[in-house]
C-alpha cells in the first residue's frame, strides 16, 4: 500500500447483493443437471428476488440503527448490487445517494458466463482442461477475468478509499468474488487462502464483512456477518451464477 496516502477509512463494510434471480437459476442448473442457466438478460441486468429485496431492507433498517452511520455508499453498477445498496439507504433512512463505481462490477466470465461446470466441460473442454491445469484464481476465461483481474480492480478501489474517504465509515455492496478478493488485497492473503475461503464459508447473500481502521492498516472485525439479515429476512447463501465454472 501506498504510505504517502493520507489516512484509512475509519469503518469499512462490505456487503454481499441479495439474493438474485441469477442465484436462483443456477441452482435450479445444478440441481437438473443442467449445461447452462435459465436466464433471458445479461449479467448486469439481473435483477433481486423477493427474499434479496427482503434481505436488502432488513440490512437497511439494521444500519440505521448503528452508530456511527454510514457516511458513503459505494456500490457496484450491476442491478441486484445496486438496487441492494438503494434498498438499504431508503430502509436506513440515510440522506446519501448510493455511487456507482464500475470497478465493485462482478467478474466477467467471458465465453463461460451463463454455464454450469457440467456445461463448461461438454461445451469448452479445451478451456476445460486449461482451467485445470492453470487454478481457478490465475485462470482467465476466453473474454473473461482471472480472479488477478479482480484483485487489480480492487487494489485500485482501495487506494481510493484512502485518498477519498479516509476517516470516514463506507459501506460497499458488491459480489462474492470481489469481496473475497478485498480480504486477498487487506489481508496479504496467497491464492490457496482466498480459494479455501471462499469454498469453506460462502459469502451470504447480503452478508457483511467488516474492517476497522487500527495501527496504520484496516483489521478484520467480522466476516460473512448475518445478523442484520436475520432480524427481517432469510439468510441465503446462494452461489453467484456459475461460481464454479471459473
Amino acid at each position: 500500500m501506498d504510505s504517502s496516502a493520507p489516512g484509512w477509512p475509519r469503518r469499512l463494510r462490505l456487503a454481499r447483493h441479495g439474493e438474485s434471480t441469477g442465484n436462483l437459476a443456477d441452482r435450479a442448473a445444478h440441481e437438473a443437471g443442467a449445461s447452462r442457466l435459465d436466464l433471458d438478460v445479461r449479467d448486469a441486468d439481473v435483477p433481486l428476488s423477493d427474499a434479496g429485496r427482503a434481505q436488502a431492507q432488513a440490512l437497511g433498517a439494521w444500519l440505521g440503527e448503528q452508530q456511527p452511520a454510514p457516511d458513503v455508499v459505494l456500490c457496484s453498477p450491476y442491478a441486484r448490487a445496486r438496487s441492494t445498496a438503494e434498498l438499504a439507504v431508503r430502509a436506513a433512512g440515510l440522506e446519501l445517494v448510493a455511487e456507482r463505481d464500475e470497478r465493485l462490477r462482478e467478474r466477467d466470465l467471458g465465453a463461460f458466463d451463463g454455464l454450469t461446470s457440467a456445461g463448461v466441460r461438454e461445451l469448452l473442454p479445451d478451456e476445460a482442461r486449461r482451467r485445470e491445469r492453470l487454478g481457478k484464481f490465475y485462470y482467465r476465461p476466453p473474454g473473461g477475468e482471472a480472479w488477478t483481474d479482480v484483485c487489480l480492480r480492487v487494489r485500485s478501489v482501495v487506494e481510493s478509499l484512502r485518498l477519498d474517504h479516509a476517516g470516514e465509515d463506507v459501506l460497499l455492496v458488491s459480489h462474492q468474488a470481489v469481496i473475497m478478493c478485498f480480504r486477498f488485497v487487506l489481508e496479504g492473503l496467497d491464492e490457496h487462502q482466498v480459494l479455501q475461503l471462499a469454498s469453506d464459508e460462502p459469502l451470504a447473500n447480503c452478508g457483511l464483512t467488516t474492517y476497522v481502521e487500527r495501527d496504520g492498516g484496516l483489521q478484520l472485525q467480522a466476516y460473512n456477518q448475518v445478523a442484520p439479515v436475520e432480524a427481517g429476512a432469510r439468510v441465503t447463501a446462494e452461489r453467484d451464477a456459475s461460481a464454479d465454472v471459473a
